[in-house]
């Protein structure tokens, strides 16, 4: 049998009943799974995973079978028709993360567990004999037991309709995916609601938690489901919605049909110090996994290839909501400084996938998960079909999507369809370049002899390379004569310049919200530049963000970008202070960090905010000034300002042994000034205390910040040591851990080391992670030399050519050999502009 092979062809499933009986103690299960399917050849092929098989049934007939343990395959041979096959079997938990697992929690000095599930994206065989592809939907019929004591809660996808003899039987599924399959118990803090519609809302935690941190959660989840059955005009399907947070869990939360898991830092809120940033990211995970129980879970892809209609949908749709839910967070704004420059950086980057991906050989399937991609730029390019189209015209579409996929599976083009009959717009015709290929266009506007000529290319970070690519271009322009969309290399409109309907300044792109960037001549920059201050916080903000992919990609000199920062040092808006300083903080890759002049470009740059914000937030402040202060203190802390420096330090011993209590809007910056500025090893060991005892996602984040910042190697190497000491830091949160160590100049070579030593340990311990190859990307980003990128090259040749790492490896070498490229011809500008700050 062929790995490509998919064994829904052979076999396809209509009903599962799966027993397991769960020993937590043991770390063992035992199962038995009935498969109802049809036949459609004489050797059959089922899923399985380190499953020690008993005995198989067929039409309750002992069977021969054979496993072929490279395709996961348990192969039977039967006749064609309609069968019932009974497998038995026995299986150990993991502590991977992935199939069935213990999270691992403290409560009252002793260790606990939550058992829970993670089966996306072909873990379920792990738990039970099935078809584990997206396209093979059926029900499930599950029960279990286990070594169950007093006080303890057991959940799954359906309520449970009885407990006989210690066994627990859930209502059948509707006909989902088995990747959607879940269930959790332990011991938990629960509360509940109820939707106008009727659907129960759950919140759920383990009890190292106080209750409270359940109620934001269970809000935005009532809230997000009653949005989204009256905007798809589609009602939600199953007769409850609960959300769970796992103390241990590898990606951010998973969409299980009714049982939607998280990480504890992403459902749970203290409401009595959270930031705003914390709540809009808790919110949008919420809505973003609750799309999801449309697109995804009622509607599911046909294959992993169109993952893009389960993840970029989910991530528009969570903006959508978000937006009707909380108008005043402004959360299109968020979206602007979080997805589209994630997007846009790596979009840039040769090798990139596009947002559709073949793939035949299921090794591949972890690799799609690109966030950048499948979820910031899919979510782009669905947010430039919706402007095109009209909000109307995409609900209406995708009502008629839903009704007519509905528990079933749907191509892209499935999608096309529906939102062309909406729109009467030949939508997809649009879109197919910009998902089948990889990368986006510069548009290049220029005023040449009174005429004003437009040009894309394909924009890359390393201009050694190029391409002939083209895409249809929704300008969306200030100026009526240019047409809506740019199908062409060349657009020109002749004497724009004697046009009195040619406006002053001339923009490209209107709201950010097509997936490309603009290049204006020098003309044109020029009168941008003397309008800055009428323009919006977008437009200011997408002005910054496109001249500094420029200048990324050498299409703009350094300098030049570095000019345009004064004139936007006094704008208010977080939105264009966050790219603002963005670009300040890039400058540390060209010059020493400790150079006087950087320095003294970061005071000139924030001063007037620091004077203005203080340290502490003003009650009826502006949304903006809460967002902005601690940005421009920690530029403060870089530069050295001594009168921040020691302010925070105060701060930080008044509130000896209660740090916690903190403002959590400026917290981390009171941790991390105390660490590079006042850091001791006694210091080191205080926090590292402090942050394995803390329950409060957002504090802990804080803490690992802090502690990653300490400024010599013995400090960071006892850091090092703890890495693969799950006690202290969980593997679910070790990526972290490393990224801060090796984008500290002083730990870099000393995470390096560790990780070319700990690749085998990485690889058994969460190597089974859709977003291991992330890894990868980390040093990716980080490493800037001609040492670095031999060194790179030389430990991943052996990898080259693995389905699962190919394509990160190969990104990675040219990210670094842009940066290099970068950094060696523009590092003398950088300095000599710098020299005004001495």
């Amino acid at each position: 049998m062929d790995k490509t092979t998919r064994f829904y062809e052979l076999f396809k499933p209509t009903n599962y009943e799966i027993f397991l009986d769960i020993d937590r103690k043991k770390k063992i299960f035992h199962g038995k799974t009935t498969v109802t399917g049809e036949a459609n050849a004489q050797t059959i092929a089922l899923h399985q995973k380190d499953l020690a098989i008993t005995e198989v049934l067929i039409d309750n007939k002992p069977t021969f079978f054979e496993l072929d343990e490279a395709l996961d395959a348990l192969i039977l041979h039967t006749e064609l028709g309609q069968h019932v096959i009974e497998v038995t079997y026995s299986a150990k938990l993991t502590d991977t993360m992935m199939g069935i697992y213990p999270s691992y929690y403290e409560l009252d000095g002793e260790t606990k567990q939550l058992i829970g599930t993670q089966f996306e994206t072909d873990a379920a065989r792990q738990a039970f004999v099935c078809v584990d592809e997206p396209a093979a939907k059926a029900t499930f019929s599950l029960s279990l037991k286990f070594d169950e004591h007093p006080g303890e809660t057991i959940l799954s996808n359906m309520p449970e309709t009885s407990c006989v003899a210690g066994v627990h039987h859930f209502e059948t599924t509707k006909k989902m995916s088995t990747y959607l399959v879940a269930f959790a118990f332990g011991e938990l803090n629960a509360k509940t609601t109820k939707t106008s519609s009727g659907v129960t809302i759950g919140a759920f935690s383990t009890k190292a938690h106080a209750p409270k941190e359940l109620d934001f959660a269970l809000d935005v989840a009532k809230r997000s489901i009653e949005f989204f059955e009256a905007y798809y005009e589609t009602p939600y399907p199953l007769p409850h919605s609960y959300q769970l947070a796992l103390p241990d869990f590898s990606a951010g939360a998973m969409e299980n049909w009714g049982l939607v898991t998280y990480r504890e830092a992403l459902l749970l809120v203290d409401p009595d110090n959270t930031t705003l940033p914390v709540k809009q990211r808790v919110a949008l995970v919420i809505a973003h996994e609750l799309a999801h129980q449309w697109f995804g879970d009622l509607v599911t892809m046909q294959w992993w290839d169109d993952l893009w209609l389960n993840e970029s949908f989910a991530n528009m749709m969570m903006y959508v909501a978000l937006d009707a839910l909380f108008p005043e967070w402004h959360i299109w704004e968020t979206f602007q400084i979080s997805e589209t420059p994630l997007a846009l950086e790596r979009d840039a980057t040769a090798g990139v996938q596009p947002v559709h991906v073949e793939v035949a050989d299921p090794a591949e399937i972890d690799s799609l998960f690109d966030g950048a991609i499948v979820y910031a730029k899919g979510s782009r390019l669905l947010v430039m079909v919706r402007a095109l189209i009209g909000d109307e015209a995409l609900r209406v579409g995708l009502k008629n999507y839903f009704a007519k996929f509905r528990y079933a599976n749907a191509t892209g083009a499935d999608l096309w369809e529906a939102l062309e009959e909406a729109s009467g717009k030949a939508i997809g015709q649009i879109m197919r370049p910009w998902l089948e290929q990889a990368g986006y266009p510069v548009v290049s506007a220029k005023l040449t002899d009174g005429a004003l000529r437009l040009e894309q290319q394909q924009f890359f970070n390393d201009k050694t390379h190029s391409s002939k690519k083209l895409w249809q271009i929704p300008l969306k322009s200030n100026y009526a004569a240019l047409p809506a969309l740019m199908s062409e290399k060349t657009l020109v409109v002749a004497d724009a310049k004697q046009d009195p309907n040619m406006p002053s300044p001339f923009l490209l792109n209107l709201k950010n919200e097509a997936h490309y960037i603009v290049k204006y001549d020098e003309t044109l920059r020029h009168e941008l530049l003397e309008h800055v201050e009428q323009l919006d916080a977008i437009t200011a903000f997408q002005l910054l963000q496109d001249n500094f992919l420029l200048a990324k990609g050498q299409q703009l000199d350094y300098d030049a970008l570095l000019e345009l920062l004064p004139s936007f040092k006094a704008r208010k808006a977080f939105i264009v202070n966050d790219v603002l300083y963005e670009i300040f903080f890039s400058l540390k890759r060209f010059v020493d960090p400790d150079a006087k002049a950087l320095k003294n470009f970061g005071v000139a740059l924030c001063a007037p905010h620091l004077k203005r914000l203080g340290l502490t937030k003003k009650a009826g402040e502006p949304t903006d000034d809460t967002l902005l202060r601690p940005l421009i203190l920690q530029t403060a802390v870089f530069a050295k300002d001594h009168q921040t420096v020691e302010a925070l330090h105060e701060l930080f011993k008044q509130n000896t042994d209660a740090w916690q209590k903190l403002a959590a809007d400026i917290r981390a910056v009171v941790l991390k000034n105390e660490v590079v500025n006042f850091g001791t090893p006694e210091l080191l060991t205080t926090l590292l205390k402090e942050y394995q005892t803390a329950t409060d996602g957002s504090y802990k984040t804080d803490l690992q910040r802090a502690l990653v910042a300490f400024t010599t190697k013995e400090e960071l190497s006892r850091l090092i040591q703890n890495f693969k000491n799950a006690e202290l830091i969980k593997p679910q949160d070790l990526r972290m851990w490393f990224a801060g160590v090796l984008a500290n100049p002083v730990g870099k070579e000393l995470a390096w080391t560790w990780f070319k030593t700990e690749w085998p340990w990485l690889e058994e311990t969460v190597g089974g992670d859709m977003e291991f190859a992330s890894y990868l990307t980390v040093i990716g980003r980080t490493f800037a030399s001609d040492k670095d990128l031999s060194e790179f090259t030389a430990f991943f040749a052996p990898m080259a050519e693995r389905p699962d790492l190919a394509r990160e490896i190969k990104m990675d070498q040219n990210a670094i050999k842009a940066r290099i490229s970068l950094i060696n011809t523009q590092k003398d500008k950088v300095s000599k502009f710098l020299q005004q700050y001495v």
